[in-house]
């Protein structure tokens, strides 16, 4: 089967087509046929090199993707046949890649505990984009475990990530403070935020002038780090997505978060797919490339500044109207 992947760490111009052979299901897995696969900035971390220490001893082709939209093929034993996922069911499944095992590829063997009925009415392209980010902003929310009507900020709120943390605080009674670029104002209030913070050189003293007050936790979606701990309270929390070894002092906690760590929590993408149906969380439109065509999509995706999640489609004409419908 065809992957795109890399033999070499560097630019988007390293990504290419591979062939490998094709995965079978084994016993709590499904075989899915890969329709469009996500393209997410950590794709762009492990096609840099960024995440090279975890392709230490591996052979290439390295494949990106934690992410896809598709339809099963073939089911392995021991799966729950209350779960729905027949052959011919399309799905959304979440990939925890590693070596050649990745999204950009045309079949995947998925645990079936990372996988579930897409949300009906939704595109491949939608459903591909969606399910790694809302994820990563459950993470987040779920290691607060802020009490209604507690604080959040959120930065980055305009962006995948940031956007769903929006939504999902808003729906838990959280009061959210958004801050993004001034031309998202529209956008972020769109999704629930409360307050709004204009991005600024001097955010953090921004944020205590809007409020009057500090807030209980920070989703550092936009990697701010120690330019917004200031706006955190003594003994609150701030939630990091990627690599900082900073003390803000003052008793705050910083987390750590890898959204790894709930690659086969099954209740988790569940009750996620739930609130993409019930309008709790939206899907974003997509950009949509070939396959083929992933190094522009990368190339796209280093350009920055994109409130449409980048996907790559593998076979999205395939994409049937239809499929078994799971017991939910």
């Amino acid at each position: 089967m065809k992957v795109i992947g890399l033999s070499q760490f560097g630019g988007p111009e390293v990504l290419r087509p591979f062939d490998v052979p094709d995965p079978r299901p084994g016993s709590g897995e499904v075989l899915v046929r890969v329709h469009a696969a996500g393209v997410n900035p950590v794709d762009a971390m492990v096609r840099s090199g960024l995440l090279e220490s975890m392709y230490e001893g591996l052979t290439p082709p390295f494949v990106p993707g934690m992410e896809v939209a598709g339809t099963i093929e073939e089911v392995g034993g021991d799966i729950d046949p209350d779960w729905g996922l027949l052959p011919g069911a399309r799905v959304v499944g979440f990939v925890d890649n590693k070596g050649s095992h990745g999204g950009y590829s045309e079949y995947l063997a998925l645990s079936a505990r990372s996988v579930a009925i897409s949300p009906s009415g939704a595109s491949a392209a939608e459903t591909a984009g969606f399910l790694n980010n809302a994820l990563t902003a459950r993470n987040v929310l779920d290691a607060f475990r802020l009490p209604p009507g507690g604080t959040l900020l959120v930065s980055g709120a305009a962006g995948s990530v940031g956007g769903y943390l929006v939504e999902l605080a808003v729906a838990e009674g959280l009061h959210v403070v958004a801050v993004a670029a001034e031309e998202d104002a529209d956008l972020v209030r769109s999704l629930g935020a409360q307050t709004f913070v204009p991005r600024s050189p001097h955010i953090a003293d921004r944020v205590l002038e809007e409020l009057g007050t500090s807030v209980d936790a920070v989703a550092d979606a936009a990697l701010l780090h120690e330019r917004i701990a200031p706006a955190v309270r003594d003994g609150g929390q701030i939630g990091i997505l990627r690599v900082w070894d900073g003390d803000p002092g003052r008793g705050i906690k910083v987390k750590h978060l890898n959204v790894r760590e709930r690659w086969v929590d099954r209740d988790a993408i569940i009750r996620l797919r739930d609130q993409v149906e019930d309008g709790t969380i939206t899907l974003r439109a997509a950009m949509s490339f070939a396959a083929d065509d992933a190094v522009a999509a990368h190339a796209r995706l280093d350009q920055g500044g994109l409130r449409e999640r980048i996907v790559l489609e593998f076979d999205a004409k395939a994409w049937p109207s239809d499929s078994p419908e799971a017991d939910r």
